[in-house]
């Protein structure tokens, strides 16, 4: 796929068909991950992959009620840090930064091969930390709902979802988040 159809495509679509997750396309989605530049390279971003029908069901059980479409992923991915991983620079903490950067490449690399990824900021962070074994100094960024594109609505999503699925939402005008030369 060309880069630009890959960010054209990519979208958080709710409608989520099943996959099969194999060795290949976790490393698929890892190798494009682990391609992401980072501060100093220091390489900040942890993933946990959930594809087992047990943990499944028991990372479901941490999301918010709006996000029950999510129950159709065939995988979920946990992305997680801390800024102890990556550089503090005059008081910048990079690793959130960082971690964003290597998410989003696996994101469309995701969408290369033909799939949906959906981050969701509704969920009971400490409790999908408990379900994942995930220490309690790693700050957990966002929960990712990954299934295949398909080309029907899904009927079970509420009338909102269904009319969301259907429109890419409005994008903002360059001239609303760029500027030259300085903030005006």
């Amino acid at each position: 796929m060309e880069l630009d159809h890959v960010f054209r495509h990519r979208r958080a679509y709710r409608t989520l068909g099943k996959l099969e997750i194999t060795d290949g396309l976790l490393n698929d989605l890892t190798a494009a991950a682990s391609l992401a530049p980072s501060c100093n390279n220091m390489q900040p971003w942890r993933f946990v992959f959930i594809y087992g029908p047990e943990q499944l069901e028991a990372i479901f059980e941490t999301l918010s009620p709006g996000n029950y479409w999510a129950k159709n992923a065939s995988l979920m991915i946990a992305v997680f840090s801390k800024k102890e991983l990556d550089c503090v620079i005059h008081d910048r903490e990079y690793y959130q930064f960082d971690t964003g950067m290597a998410t989003a490449y696996l994101m469309l690399k995701a969408t290369d091969l033909g799939l949906v990824t959906h981050p969701m900021a509704g969920f009971s962070p400490d409790k999908a930390r408990e379900v994942l074994n995930i220490p309690d100094d790693m700050r957990l960024i966002t929960l990712i709902a990954v299934g295949k594109r398909l080309d029907v609505i899904d009927p079970e999503l509420s009338e909102k979802h269904q009319l969301q699925e259907s429109h890419r939402p409005a994008r903002l005008n360059p001239e609303d988040f760029v500027y030259l030369n300085k903030f005006k």
